[in-house]
């Protein structure tokens, strides 16, 4: 079926949905009758360009609230908070400007609807729908004619590489497999495509994740050479092939973190001046930095890797601040207004109970973030975290993150940076 087929029908159904609900008006939030409620676990399915992206949906009723969570492999990622009105539910992630609008059918076992999400320039959407009690995600069928007999497995570290056009970019992948579900990450040299659960049979890996700003859906097929080729697609609109091999031992396939974005003066300072959430300029020449290790955070509330940084940060700020410890965060943006910047800067620095200044630096695009910092060689990647010493050098430059869904790696990064934190606070101002 076409995309277009494909959306026509979601819109005839829901329409159809909606029209058989309409006689139920009454204004419930929360306490639905029990026929209607939500509670249980759905297989949900974004209409990807790609094919069916599914996630695992639980919804349960708690003190009276309806609370939702969606599961990939070993993450739960919560709604900010869900709506029940009669048939319409709305699933809500406020600190991504993200939701899923849907009408409930008239049995209470089906949604239809549609995934928003802001982006720089609009909207990003997906038609969306759920099916109460099936935990499924990818479903069976749509196989390659590529032998694949009981028993092959693609666990293991593979050196991947996506194309866009001319763009290239490398990328380690890591899989475990058991039966036929794989889970697994790509780390990439600006971070992680997050959380991945799927499945690997007839020769077709399928792989998903969707936590309210990322939907990403990864399909490949094993080649005679043993290696893998494949699609893989982003929201509604990013389209990128993709192969890999697998990693020889020792394979060296990204590159380092900390020596990707360079000062580019000789005198080791690193100088900038934005509003904070109130509008009050900030410099490092403020007092409050003077003699102290800094740690400057160049982030954007829209990003998920920013938000797995953004409680280590908070946490450190709050146990080393006392020993010479000041953060500094610079937002950068989707949409350049400042209204609805800080709107969305504060639900970030809330969500995470940061206590340290946020200032609004600028937009999200990369070369336009750069321009704004010209003591960098460039912004490659958000988030990227400057490491001044009591004297006000930069001493280090990291430039991305590895998140959670990395497993070890992310467990080794923490511990380097703690570390980072820690050498610099024993140095004499």
């Amino acid at each position: 079926m076409s995309r277009n087929a494909w959306n026509t029908g979601i819109l005839i159904l829901a329409v159809s949905l909606f029209a058989a609900c309409s006689a139920d008006t009454e204004d419930t939030v929360s306490s639905a009758s029990p026929e209607h409620s939500l509670a249980g676990v759905w297989r949900a399915v974004l209409a990807s360009p790609g094919g069916e992206l599914p996630f695992t949906l639980r919804i349960d009723t708690k003190n009276g609230q309806l609370e939702a969570v969606a599961h990939n492999g070993s993450e739960e990622v919560p709604f900010s908070s869900v709506e029940h009105r009669a048939s319409s539910v709305t699933l809500h992630f406020e600190w991504y400007d993200s939701e899923i609008t849907a009408v409930l059918a008239p049995d209470g076992n089906s949604m239809l609807g549609t995934w928003r999400k802001t982006i720089p320039g609009g909207d990003s959407t997906l038609p969306f729908h759920a099916v109460r009690g099936d935990e499924r995600r990818f479903l069976p069928g749509d196989r390659t004619e590529v032998d694949n007999p009981t028993g092959s497995s693609i666990a293991g570290h593979w050196a991947a590489e996506f194309v866009d056009g001319e763009s290239r970019e490398v990328a380690r992948a890591e899989f475990e497999q058991q039966g036929d579900r794989v889970t697994g990450t790509f780390l990439t040299p600006t971070g992680d495509y997050r959380f991945l659960e799927g499945s690997f049979e007839g020769g077709l890996l399928r792989l998903s994740t969707f936590d309210g700003a990322h939907a990403f859906l990864f399909q490949a097929t094993t080649q005679d050479d043993g290696s893998l080729q494949g699609d893989f697609w982003s929201r509604d609109s990013y389209h990128a092939t993709w192969t890999a091999h697998r990693a020889e031992d020792g394979e060296q396939i990204l590159p380092d973190a900390w020596q990707e974005v360079e000062l580019t003066n000789d005198e080791g300072t690193f100088v900038f001046e934005f509003p904070d959430l109130d509008g009050n300029p900030l410099s490092l020449a403020d007092p409050r930095f003077a003699g102290k290790v800094v740690i400057v955070n160049i982030f954007g509330s829209w990003c998920p890797n920013c938000n797995d940084e953004a409680p280590l940060l908070a946490e450190w700020h709050r146990r080393y601040r006392d020993q010479g410890l000041e953060i500094v965060g610079l937002a950068y943006e989707f949409s350049g207004d400042p209204e609805r910047d800080r709107v969305m800067v504060r639900k970030f620095a809330k969500r995470h109970g940061i206590e340290y200044p946020l200032l609004l630096a600028g937009v999200s695009d990369k070369a336009a973030a750069g321009a704004t910092l010209p003591d960098l060689s460039a912004v490659l990647s958000y988030p990227t975290t400057v490491y001044l010493g009591r004297d006000g050098k930069v001493r280090r430059i990291h430039s991305g993150f590895s998140g959670p869904g990395t497993g070890q790696h992310f467990d080794a990064l923490v511990a380097e940076l703690e570390s980072t934190i820690e050498e610099l606070l024993s140095e004499a101002s």
